[in-house]
C-alpha cells in the first residue's frame, strides 16, 4: 500500500502529459539539464578561483633578475 506500482507511475505520465503537452516536456527536462550542467560548471570555477596554482607563481618569480649590487671603486 506505501509503495506506487506500475499503474499508478503511467496515470501519472498521462496526467502530467496532459497538463503540459508532449512537447513541452522535453523542453523542460533540457533546461533542467541545463541548469544542472551550468551549476557544476559555476562550482568547478569556484574551487579553482579559491587554490591559487603553485604553477603560476614560480615561472613570474624566476624571471625577476636578483638586484645587483654596485661596489664603490671611487678613491676617495
Amino acid at each position: 500500500m506505501g509503495s506506487m506500482s506500475i499503474w499508478h507511475w503511467l496515470i501519472l505520465l498521462v496526467i502530467v502529459l496532459l497538463l503540459f503537452g508532449a512537447g513541452k516536456v522535453p523542453k523542460l527536462m533540457g533546461d533542467m539539464a541545463k541548469g544542472i550542467k551550468a551549476f557544476k560548471e559555476g562550482m568547478k570555477e569556484a574551487t579553482s578561483d579559491e587554490t591559487p596554482k603553485p604553477s603560476d607563481a614560480s615561472p613570474a618569480a624566476a624571471q625577476v633578475p636578483p638586484p645587483e649590487i654596485k661596489k664603490d671603486t671611487a678613491k676617495v
